[in-house]
């Protein structure tokens, strides 16, 4: 999976210069997230990686499948990629450009997967901790994943804090099944 970062990193970044420099962070965040979607679908990573379908073609397709949602810059790098056999590296593309979109912006998005909803004091004590923790202006958007148990799990940026119930429970059945 390094290998994929590595090799996705230029084209975020040139990508993020782009956005940067059109004042259209945005707009090509949307398109990426789609993007990277839509290529880690099943039925059209089977596409992707054929060696039955030329690269033009595969670009073609799937920026048939995306439609409207892609600008003509997007369907541009699209023929870039499939010219470079680099079509699958979309949702790494696209993850990479959402750190460099949060970097620039000092912002961070949170996911806060819990139990039980949370109260608004409970978001918000969660949201002055992680802004101190990580000096950014931060957006904590919370679900309720009943699977958990208890407790919670976060995702900021790419740090995952595992408190739930049920991961502390996977976690002792792997130091049970070892010993």
């Amino acid at each position: 999976m390094a290998e994929a970062a590595t090799l996705a990193r230029p084209y975020a970044n040139a990508i993020f210069q782009i956005a940067s420099d059109n004042d259209y962070l945005g707009g090509w965040s949307r398109m990426l997230g789609f993007l990277g979607v839509v290529a880690a679908d099943e039925g059209m990573g089977l596409l992707l990686s054929s060696p039955d379908v030329s690269g033009p073609e595969k670009a073609h397709k799937l920026a048939e499948v995306c439609g409207d949602e892609l600008n003509e810059r997007a369907r541009n790098l699209l023929q870039v990629l499939a010219a470079n056999q680099r079509l699958d590296l979309l949702p790494e593309i696209a993850l990479q450009y959402e750190a460099l979109k949060a970097a620039s912006e000092q912002s961070l998005d949170v996911e806060v997967l819990s139990a039980y909803p949370l109260s608004q004091s409970e978001t918000e004590t969660l949201k002055n901790a992680l802004v101190v923790k990580f000096d950014k202006e931060v957006t904590v958007t919370s679900s309720v994943d009943q699977s958990l148990l208890g407790g919670a799990v976060i995702r900021a940026g790419d740090m995952v804090i595992d408190g739930s119930v049920r991961g502390k429970l996977e976690k002792l059945a792997e130091m049970l099944q070892r010993a």
